[in-house]
């Protein structure tokens, strides 16, 4: 494989470019990001760079931020990066824990203060998996025992032991709501593949500082939840909405989750060190590399879904999505050796450098329609864009190019 000149020379501009997007990315956040007034981030800034100082802080948004400048600074050694990541950690704790009841609140206000109190288990995933990565870059002990506090809460309010997997959403107190839904153009459904696919990231970063039994148990299970309930096993997508019992309860395929899951399954059981686990969860992440390339465009992006019932594509393209693909296809490259992966890795980045990259300004747009327009209504900060799939997907392909370029 990598005797083959041109696809070596692939993967070493591969890695060099993902390195420069990587400080852009991190150099744009660090000028606009931090809340100089009211202490932590901001809550929503606009593609023309315009801060809206009242806006509502979002718990997913302060942990996605906690979680790059951890990664960062662990990468970099940046002193820079540090701060961000201490910033971000020292808010988190202060300001989103609930100190009374466990878990961490959706929101607070601009000034910090509590503002939607429900406990999210999704938010609550994105809290452990930014706080496991905090520690892994600064060994700060605290930040491992919110960790473990957090899976606690997790465990003893959402696991479900009678059907498996994790239910979505409680009040304050941990008593289940009647709305579950994520966003509003979610299902309210008990159980959702999104939630599951964030616990199982966050459990997996958290065994990799907490190598704890029952944690190991509940991360196999997670990926077992995987392997016979959330993946169609025929056509290797997943299924998103669900009932307690794993009934589908919608028919649509989201391209962007297929491809982030397929890698994301298997770093899990790679860090559980199951051999058996990890051969079968190899085999089921290439189906669903291959599952993702049905939405896959001749300019390397992918569709945002296809509604199975209704035969529709819903065809605009979303940063996030483009930067699963460059990680996803890329893991696929790596196990398969076919430059056909590769290419839809780079692909994926291409797209991303053409259409969603904003060169004038700084950071990704947060998406474009089918004739490449802009999305109007996105911001470049907000409630749900944030710098963790990009700057997460420059730090994977840094490090498996690295690896692909020194492997014999």
């Amino acid at each position: 494989m990598m005797d083959t000149p041109t696809v070596k020379e692939s993967i070493q501009v591969y890695r060099q470019e993902a390195g420069a997007e990587l400080s852009r990315i991190l150099t744009f956040w660090e000028r606009h990001a931090v809340d100089g007034g009211h202490g932590g981030f901001v809550g929503q800034l606009s593609n023309r760079g315009e801060v809206n100082p009242v806006a509502p802080k979002g718990a997913v948004l302060n942990a996605r931020i906690l979680w790059t400048f951890s990664a960062a600074c662990r990468h970099t050694q940046n002193e820079a990066h540090r701060k961000l990541a201490d910033r971000a950690y020292h808010y988190l704790v202060e300001h989103f824990l609930d100190k009374d009841y466990g878990g961490v609140f959706w929101s607070v206000n601009y000034a910090g203060e509590p503002l939607n109190t429900r406990k999210q288990i999704y938010a609550v995933a994105f809290a452990v998996y930014g706080l496991s990565e905090y520690y892994l870059a600064t060994q700060e002990a605290q930040a491992l025992q919110v960790c473990q506090d957090l899976f606690r809460w997790i465990e003893q309010h959402s696991f479900d032991p009678m059907f498996g997997g994790y239910l979505e959403a409680f009040d304050r107190q941990g008593q289940p709501l009647g709305d579950l839904r994520l966003s509003e153009k979610d299902r309210n459904t008990p159980k959702t593949m999104n939630t599951h696919l964030h616990v199982l990231e966050a459990y997996a970063n958290l065994y990799r500082i907490w190598p704890d039994q029952q944690l190991a148990t509940q991360l196999e299970g997670l990926i077992r939840v995987f392997l016979h309930h959330i993946i169609d096993t025929e056509t290797g997508h997943l299924k998103l909405f669900l009932t307690r019992d794993w009934m589908p309860a919608a028919d649509l395929v989201s391209y962007g989750h297929d491809i982030e899951a397929s890698w994301l399954l298997l770093e899990a059981a790679d860090v559980l060190g199951n051999e058996v686990l990890v051969a079968k969860v190899k085999t089921v992440a290439l189906k669903m590399a291959q599952a993702t390339t049905e939405g896959l465009q001749s300019d390397g992006s992918l569709y945002h879904e296809l509604d199975l019932g209704e035969h529709q594509y819903d065809k605009h393209r979303e940063w996030w999505v483009s930067a699963e693909a460059m990680v996803g296809f890329l893991n696929a490259f790596q196990l398969t050796h076919s430059r056909g992966f590769l290419e839809k890795s780079t692909g994926a980045w291409g797209f991303a450098k053409k259409y969603l990259l904003d060169r004038e300004n700084g950071e990704w747009f947060w998406g474009v329609h089918d004739d490449y327009s802009l999305m109007a209504a996105a911001d470049k900060i907000g409630f749900w864009k944030c710098p963790y799939h990009n700057a997460r997907a420059c730090l994977e392909v840094m490090h498996r190019c690295e690896k692909l370029l020194h492997c014999k």
